[in-house]
């Protein structure tokens, strides 16, 4: 049985997996152009999770600085993006809830730079949109 607070994910291969402990500080779908670069995706949706509250294990994930202050890990066998840290949140890093075991486990509370959503993405869920 599974501690109570704790989330596990991984890539597409199973080589880098992640283990989440505790609260999350949000869980939000981006819309922001650089996200939907790096995932191919017309979205993504996010767990924001305070430093020290998660785990890395199996393969060392590769890192790539998209931005400045902006740093992405990918697995470096399957290329699966894994997490977003940026000197913006400074004690916390983003992790990509569709990589967890169960995603059903957390809840998106609102979208972030919806004015830079994709127009033909029609979303009708009620949250709000920052």
């Amino acid at each position: 049985m599974s501690e109570p607070n704790v989330l596990s994910g991984h890539c597409l291969c199973g080589g880098c997996r992640f283990t989440l402990t505790g609260p999350h500080n949000w869980v939000g779908h981006c819309h922001c152009e650089s996200c939907r670069r790096a995932t191919a995706s017309p979205m993504t949706t996010w767990i924001g999770q305070e430093n020290g509250m998660w785990q890395l294990d199996g393969l060392a994930p590769k890192t790539f600085q998209s931005s400045e202050g902006v740093t992405r890990g990918f697995c470096p066998d399957c290329g699966t993006p894994l997490f977003y840290r940026s000197t913006k949140f400074p004690n916390e890093t983003h992790f990509y809830a569709s990589l967890l075991d169960d995603p059903d486990k957390v809840e998106p509370r609102e979208h972030y730079y919806a004015a830079e959503a994709l127009a033909w993405l029609k979303l009708n869920d009620g949250l709000p949109h920052k």
